[in-house]
């Protein structure tokens, strides 16, 4: 009987320096599109998901993301008193139960593999998430759901997937295919960031994950790599060696890269839009930014 996934790693100590200035005092994971912060997208996505045990793995200065899941009754008293409840109930979300979070620090910036193997001791000998905050997707199931219920099907590791434009392939790893069953590929290789021309296929793993404890046994053996960094990519790659049990998973939805400018800006337009609140008033604005450019050219 397959084990269900129930934990979620949330790698969360980098310094957001592509933010600079905004993240020189809060997290980048905290900065809001639209009106949530970005770790509100992954942590409901999560729970769609059934994961019941959330591990941050942090460092120094992220202090408001621990702030951000903690209750705060001054700020519930008041809009109780004044018969807020939309906002009383919009802030349900944000709470998290006693014990369900646990925090990690990450002491030194070794990279994702060093980050995920940091939360070793609380994962136990079963699978397990990895959520990477700055990957946001939309879908009308969300992206980890989607890949449990896959999971439950055929266990191993998995990665989330999505197609990329040749000319932008290099900028990702990139699965090399064995056998191609629709939603779901065998892997015979992974290749960090191949060189234009030369990737194996046009499938792009993005930040979600599902992983057997054996990665957490390789994670141990991984010398540093380039820069000295510990490449997650590595140790799920030693998976296909050892065991045969790595799938590419091509989630239904569209991913947006949170971590890039241009990424949260394209988020912040999608997301508004989808709103019922505010699509009306922010698609006649955006119309007519349009309209005044076309007539200044």
């Amino acid at each position: 009987m397959k084990k269900r996934v129930t934990k979620a790693i949330f790698p969360v100590a980098g310094l957001g320096t592509r933010f600079l200035p905004a993240t020189k005092s809060i997290p980048k994971e905290i900065m809001t599109l639209v009106d949530r912060p970005l770790i509100q997208y992954a942590i409901d996505e999560a729970r769609a998901a059934g994961i019941k045990d959330f591990i941050f793995v942090t460092s120094r200065g992220k202090s408001a993301l621990e702030d951000y899941f903690d209750i705060a009754p001054a700020l519930e008293s008041q809009l109780r008193k004044k018969g807020k409840t939309d906002l009383l109930e919009a802030l349900k979300a944000t709470n998290m139960e006693s014990g369900a979070i646990a925090y990690i620090r990450q002491n030194r910036a070794m990279g994702l593999g060093h980050a995920v193997w940091c939360a070793r001791r609380l994962m136990g000998d079963e699978p397990f998430a990895v959520i990477l905050p700055d990957d946001v997707i939309a879908a009308e199931t969300p992206c980890l759901q989607q890949m449990v219920e896959a999971h439950a099907e055929i266990g191993g590791n998995m990665v989330a997937a999505m197609e990329v434009p040749a000319s932008k392939i290099s900028a990702y790893g990139v699965l090399d295919i064995k056998q191609d069953m629709g939603a779901v590929v065998s892997v015979k290789g992974m290749v960090e960031k191949p060189a234009l021309g030369s990737a194996p296929s046009n499938l792009a793993v993005i930040g979600r994950y599902i992983l057997t404890p054996a990665i957490m046994d390789n994670l141990n053996k991984i010398k540093t790599g380039a820069g000295g960094e510990v490449q997650l990519t590595d140790a799920i790659a030693q998976e296909i060696t050892n065991s045969d049990n790595v799938y590419g998973f091509r989630f239904r939805g569209q991913r947006f890269d949170c971590g890039s400018k241009a990424g949260f800006l394209q988020a912040t337009v999608a997301f508004a839009l989808g709103r019922d609140d505010l699509r009306d008033e922010f698609s006649t604005y955006l119309s007519d930014v349009m309209t005044a450019r076309r007539a200044a050219q």
